[in-house]
């Protein structure tokens, strides 16, 4: 798989775009690459905690119960999700069973539109070379490729969102001649998808794209005022048009709202306002065990969107001599950067994928300061190569220094660094690593010094093609090595005893900690839920399973008297009652 995505990659830069390739076969090379990247190996490893599994159990719930309307987890109402994404995951599980692929493969085909996407926009703002290697920038920078691999809502909630703002730069796209039939498309269109990004994560989406009009249109405005402003002229002016944003709401809320809208008709109006304020608390109250400091996003962004987000630091400032369409779009683009960045900055609950939206905007700025320095008009610098070698340097110790907690995790255990008791269980894993990981580090670190060379010698080209390759391969051999091994540390003796109850008749629970995890690795079923206390004390009808956290176990084993110890594995502590006619059998 790595050697064809290889091979397409080192053609890119290569090619004559204008003679030899049609931008039809482009577009397949891409849909060929993104597919051999995303694709294979996704449903490897067990759905992880709390979101994968999330998600994937909802999809689950509405194939049971048949019921397509709406969101339940426990068979209960969920209030936290609207239902596209999860309507996306029950076709996949349709077509593909009810496992940890289909809950993923989704996302690998909003990756493979996703690209296709940004290609198309970059090849019409610029040109096909420039599209290209804006997928490449996407598809070769650490989290946006890894993302595309997960089963969470974010990727899609993203393409909708971006959709959203590219149909209303259409809508004002300098020297583009709108008839009144395509102004009323572009602006039915960016209603269409705000509605469909509502569908799918909330009103956070009106929010943010919100914001970004706002912020869009505010020359406009304050001319009536005859306000003058350096910031004001940093801000691309976008021409206010009230019909515009008549036709944009009625799509909006046409399409964002009509789930809502179902849901009160059918006497789900509780729902809804359980719905409203669980994202208000989001806003306003750290989430458990999702807290931050609030720099936390701007570092996962320039740690996690490596190496695109390096150079983007070379062009969040529009230059002089851009066409005006060309101007415009990157203002926009850095408008949504800074919304998104600052909005969940702002955010008490800080979660890695909440800035995830900015991966477009970085990505663009990043193929756009590629552009200038293959063009010659930006110059490749020497504390550049210094930033690529210090970052490529510190992902190499990372990876290799990860396996070698295996070999001295003895040491590690006794030497009482690690206070968390569960933490020290769960290192108690047995875990085989194969020694060679370091050489996954080493592809990186190799690529970023002989592409700092080759740049030092003038061969830009060259120098980019071996960087992205080498992040790429990096990418994709990290997340086939790493994930399985981490979460036989993490989660996989408690996933192990979950799926070995998926077709027993039983009732299994966990207590002292939230895992979505019970429900979906053991296929659970509505007439398994029934109320905790009666499983503890009552005459059960089945057996019962209960699964705690080894530290929890310790304080309130003498609590729990009926239930028998099976066995205790890497942190997690496995019991079970039994019915009185097994009771008796024993």
């Amino acid at each position: 798989m790595n050697g064809n995505v290889f091979l397409i990659l080192m053609k890119i830069p290569q090619v004559n775009i204008r003679s030899n390739f049609s931008n039809i076969k482009l577009q397949f090379l891409i849909i060929i690459g993104a597919a051999l990247l995303f694709i294979p190996f996704v449903g490897g490893v067990h759905l992880f905690d709390w979101d994968e599994i999330n998600f994937a159990e909802c999809a689950r719930e509405m194939i049971v119960s048949h019921d397509y309307l709406n969101v339940q987890i426990n068979f209960m109402p969920f209030w936290e999700k609207p239902p596209l994404f999860i309507w996306m995951q029950v076709l996949s599980m349709k077509a593909f069973g009810i496992n940890e692929f289909a809950a993923r493969f989704p996302n690998a085909v909003i990756g493979i539109a996703s690209l296709l996407f940004i290609f198309n926009i970059g090849k019409k703002l610029f040109d096909s070379r420039f599209g290209m290697w804006w997928v490449i920038v996407y598809a070769g920078s650490i989290l946006p490729h890894f993302y595309f691999r997960s089963g969470i809502i974010d990727p899609l909630f993203n393409l909708l969102i971006f959709s959203a703002i590219w149909f209303f730069v259409k809508l004002h796209m300098a020297g583009a001649i709108l008839t009144a039939k395509r102004r009323f498309l572009f602006a039915a269109l960016w209603g269409v998808f705000t509605g469909l990004a509502i569908l799918t994560k909330g009103p956070t989406a009106l929010l943010i794209i919100g914001l970004v009009v706002a912020i869009a249109y505010l020359p406009d405005l304050v001319r009536l005022f005859r306000i003058k402003s350096r910031l004001l002229k940093s801000i691309p002016g976008f021409t206010l048009r009230f019909s515009d944003i008549i036709v944009f709401l009625f799509f909006t809320i046409l399409v964002g709202g009509s789930w809502f809208l179902v849901q009160v008709l059918n006497g789900n109006a509780a729902m809804v306002t359980k719905f409203i304020l669980y994202q208000v608390r989001l806003f306003m109250i750290p989430d458990a065990g999702h807290g931050g400091p609030w720099f936390y996003h701007f570092l996962i962004l320039l740690v996690g969107v490596f190496p695109a987000s390096l150079f983007a630091l070379m062009r969040f400032r529009r230059v002089k001599d851009q066409p005006d369409a060309q101007k415009q779009f990157h203002g926009l683009m850095l408008i949504l950067f800074w919304v998104v960045l600052i909005l969940f900055s702002i955010v008490k609950t800080k979660i890695v994928h909440y800035s995830s939206l900015c991966y477009f905007p970085l990505t663009f700025l990043a193929a756009l300061a590629i552009r200038d320095l293959l063009n010659g008009s930006l110059p490749w610098r020497k504390w550049f190569s210094a930033l690529l070698l210090v970052f490529a340097s510190v992902f190499a110790v990372v990876v290799s220094v990860l396996p070698l907690v295996e070999r001295f995790k003895d040491r590690i255990i006794s030497s009482g660094v690690i206070k968390d008791n569960f933490a020290v269980a769960n290192l108690q894993a047995d875990v085989k690593w194969t020694g060679f990981e370091w050489v996954i580090g080493l592809i990186l670190i190799l690529a970023v010094i002989y592409s700092v060379v080759l740049a030092h010698r003038q061969s830009i080209s060259k120098a980019l093609t071996v960087l992205f390759t080498g992040t790429i391969v990096f990418i994709a051999l990290l997340i086939l090595v790493f994930p399985y091994r981490i979460e036989k540390y993490s989660q996989r003796a408690v996933i192990d005893f979950y799926k070995s109850k998926a077709t027993e008749k039983c009732y299994v629970l966990n207590s002292g900690y939230f895992s979505y995890a019970p429900l979906f690795y053991t296929n659970k079923m509505p007439d398994a839920c029934v109320k905790p206390l009666w499983l503890l004390t009552g005459n059960i009808d089945r057996p019962f399973y209960l699964v705690l956290k080894e530290p929890h176990y310790n304080e309130w084993k003498h609590l729990i008297p009926a239930m028998k110890l099976l066995y205790k594995k890497n942190g997690f502590v496995f019991l079970a009652r039994y019915p009185k006619t097994k009771v008796l059998t024993d």
